[in-house]
């Protein structure tokens, strides 16, 4: 046990022995503490250890690509030594790459991330036998990217497998002791960390690891590093409550976790169909703050402000409107867009919903159902081809999440992306560049594509000077472009 385990286990002691031991791990307090001295952690450890697996994935990267799948190929390369690349020039190379995950069922089936698994060609998963190692191929049996969750299914599973019993994430407390079980760096199997659970609910979060769509994360304080992802997040029961994700880069002590509820229902669709339908409205959001709700004139301080509708879509059949606030949807107050937004994507497809919005300041119902989310991502809207060829610039929506991934862009961050910069062109004399992200044109600010289209049309003519506000890296500059012809 390491020091800070031991520490743990003295104060939980001392809690049990004194008057606020009803404080201490209430729902399970006859086993916290062993009439031994034994931690309980230890006992949880030895039954949840076997049951969580590691994977080792391998698949083709080309030359062009950085920074795929959970960690770059060098950090990988000091823990796969005997993987070596092809040389250097050539396109595509193999290129290794893992993860943990655990087994819940008899046949085989194995939680995990997506990000573990994307792309895999390959994947190999190595099950703890007492002190010996066991290798067993796998096949991916249906991935999410929107949740960050996949399942994966051991092609050859063996008799007797050790399973996770999944728990009740709803049930845990802020508070509550929790266990992180998986493999970080790449080869350190069966490695345990203990801690709390220190917040529910987290979402719209720029982290290391997946880039899930849909945030609801568990906060733990349990160790979590590079390779635990996949792995069991656990209560004193031994029950997964959640599955390990990822990590704050600027924080130490703090990890995410999705939580087991949100998982049950993702895999169960997974197993059953390889994919997972998700509600959909078709609507461009934002969150109404004092700020804008003092804008529009309105008394209300919370909801989601409707920016724009798009046509045939389930909204526009409802007869939702530009400038509605959502108020309350299928019978909750609606306060924040993260968990607006994953409350419609769970919302069965096909379901009618009432929806209360305030329009022109006052309340009105209205009744939508709900369709079936596109697979493309319609949170971004595609350039046209008049924006994307204005002053020699193609630009991208800093919103879409492969173009965050892409450029390393943070969450929620506002703009378009330069994704390309045509020879000779205005764009090029003015020295702007791929990856520079616009957020003010001509003193207009541009929040998406949709403002710098309209923009780009109201522009196209102009023949002076126009400032574009950019920024690059951790610095913001006023850029002048030039048209052609002055």
């Amino acid at each position: 046990m390491s020091p800070m385990n031991a520490v743990r286990g003295l104060i939980l002691a001392s809690l049990m022995t004194s008057g606020f031991g009803g404080l201490a791990l209430a729902q399970d307090r006859s086993t916290t503490v062993k009439a031994d001295g034994s931690s309980i952690f230890a006992d949880v450890a030895e039954k949840v250890r076997p049951a969580v697996v590691f994977i080792k994935t391998e698949r083709s990267m080309s030359a062009a690509e950085r920074g795929e799948g959970e960690m770059p190929f060098e950090f990988f390369r000091e823990f796969f030594p005997d993987q070596q690349p092809q040389q250097r020039g050539q396109r595509n190379r193999r290129v290794p790459g893992g993860g943990s995950g655990f087994v819940f069922d008899d046949e085989g089936h194995i939680l995990t991330n997506y990000h573990v698994v994307r792309d895999a060609e390959k994947i190999t998963v190595v099950l703890e036998k007492g002190e010996e190692e066991e290798e067993h191929e796998a096949r991916i049996v249906g991935s999410d990217r929107h949740t960050d969750i996949a399942v994966i299914q051991l092609t050859d599973a063996p008799k007797a497998l050790t399973k996770v019993p999944l728990g009740n994430s709803d049930a845990m407390r802020v508070g509550d002791w929790v266990m992180a079980i998986g493999t970080p760096f790449g080869q350190l199997q069966g490695t345990v960390t203990v801690g709390i659970v220190s917040a529910k609910g987290r979402s719209d979060l720029n982290i290391v690891g997946g880039d899930a769509t849909y945030q609801n994360y568990l906060q733990t304080d349990a160790s979590i590093n590079f390779g635990n992802s996949g792995g069991p997040l656990v209560n004193l029961k031994g029950e997964a409550i959640g599955i390990n994700t990822a990590i704050n880069p600027s924080g130490q002590g703090i990890g995410f976790a999705i939580p087991i509820n949100m998982a049950k229902a993702i895999m169960t669709e997974l197993i059953a169909k390889g994919r997972v339908r998700y509600g959909y409205l078709g609507i461009r959001l934002r969150e109404l703050d004092a700020e804008l709700a003092e804008g529009m004139g309105l008394n209300i301080k919370k909801g989601i402000v409707v920016e724009s509708v798009e046509t045939n879509t389930p909204a526009s059949k409802a007869g939702f409107r530009t400038g509605d606030v959502i108020v309350r949807y299928d019978g909750e107050d609606v306060r924040d867009d993260g968990k607006f937004r994953l409350k419609v994507a769970e919302t069965p497809v096909g379901k009618t919903v009432p929806v209360v919005v305030v329009r022109e300041g006052k309340e009105q119902k209205v009744s939508v159902t709900v369709g079936e989310r596109p697979d493309e991502d319609v949170v971004a809207s595609a350039p046209t081809p008049e924006s994307d060829a204005w002053l020699g610039l193609h630009v991208e929506d800093a919103q879409n999440s492969q173009v965050r991934r892409q450029y390393q862009l943070e969450r929620g961050e506002e703009g378009v992306v330069v994704s390309g910069v045509d020879q000779g062109s205005p764009a090029e004399e003015a020295s702007l560049r791929e990856g520079d992200v616009i957020t003010e044109v001509f003193s207009h600010e541009v929040r998406d594509i949709d403002d710098y289209v309209e923009i780009s049309k109201k522009l196209k003519d102009r023949k002076d000077p126009i400032a574009f506000l950019v920024k690059r890296g951790n610095n913001t500059t006023f850029v002048t472009v030039i048209p052609e012809g002055k």
